[in-house]
């Protein structure tokens, strides 16, 4: 009796808690915005894939995510922009915005491949003296992260410090590039999809590790486009996600602007849109 009685409470504690966890079930159109990021305002830096002045007709990924989950976006992004634009455009939203914003995502890296700049070092590194329990002074290595403008490490450095100077209690995202498809923009603008190395001889994947290298060292989060949007635009199958399958393998449609943001959106419900 006493382990039929037990077993009896089990499975009402289980149906109480299955209860409590029961998913939110939408109706066709209806949007679950019951997230952290509802009504956060959002600053977005990158280059073409997020500039809305070069949306070449495709809905942009921001924009699904301010259908799905409620984010204001603020738009920074410039078409053509390498990380050394992205500096800029850091500058331009801490002039206008100031502490107006919740968080800061950067979509940004494609541009400095394709323009084969050199990675450069994360850390310049010296030797220094040191002292070691109020007494001993010895030398040991150490190190800084590199600001050097004319290396894609130092670009990234240099950017993430700003803002992580100008907003300690925001958020900031590091989004990597996706994977390149071939496109031509005219004749002197011819790009190799990202099965071709560089002019300098690294591949796509060599900047996107040096991204999360480098979000890493400066603690923010990074979200792996590259390797998690599903997105393979020399694929066939996937030409409905791309901007045009004869010209434009480079830009997503607008469906690929919805596979990024869907990515996305699963992975901002785990962080912190600020801190404060």
């Amino acid at each position: 009796m006493k382990h039929l009685l037990c077993s009896l409470i089990g499975l009402m504690m289980v149906g109480v808690c299955a209860a409590q966890q029961a998913p939110v079930v939408l109706k066709a159109g209806e949007v679950n915005r019951n997230t952290q990021w509802n009504g956060k305002r959002v600053a977005y830096l990158g280059d073409s894939v997020t500039d809305s002045l070069a949306a070449r007709g495709s809905k942009r990924y921001w924009a699904y995510l301010q259908e799905l989950m409620g984010i204001e976006p603020l738009v920074y992004g410039i078409n053509g922009h390498q990380w050394t634009g992205v500096y800029g455009q850091a500058e331009k939203l801490i002039g206008e915005r100031g502490q107006e914003v919740d968080a800061i995502m950067i979509f940004a890296g494609t541009n400095d491949f394709n323009a084969s700049v050199t990675l450069g070092r994360m850390f310049d590194e010296e030797v220094k003296v040191v002292e070691i329990d109020g007494q001993l002074k010895v030398k040991r290595k150490h190190r800084t992260p590199s600001m050097d403008v004319d290396t894609f490490y130092g670009r990234v450095n240099r950017t993430l410090q700003l803002l992580k100077e100008a907003y300690p209690s925001k958020q900031v995202i590091v989004l990597t590039p996706i994977h390149r498809g071939y496109a031509i923009f005219g004749p002197g603008n011819i790009q190799p999809d990202d099965s071709y190395c560089n002019a300098i001889g690294l591949y796509l994947e060599s900047y996107v590790e040096a991204l999360k290298q480098a979000a890493t060292w400066w603690s923010v989060p990074i979200i792996d486009l590259y390797g998690e949007s599903g997105l393979m635009p020399n694929l066939q199958s996937q030409t409905p996600y791309i901007y045009r399958a004869d010209t434009d393998r480079l830009h997503p449609g607008s469906v690929g602007h919805y596979h990024i943001a869907k990515t996305m959106q699963y992975r901002l419900q785990s962080l912190a849109p600020c801190f404060e």
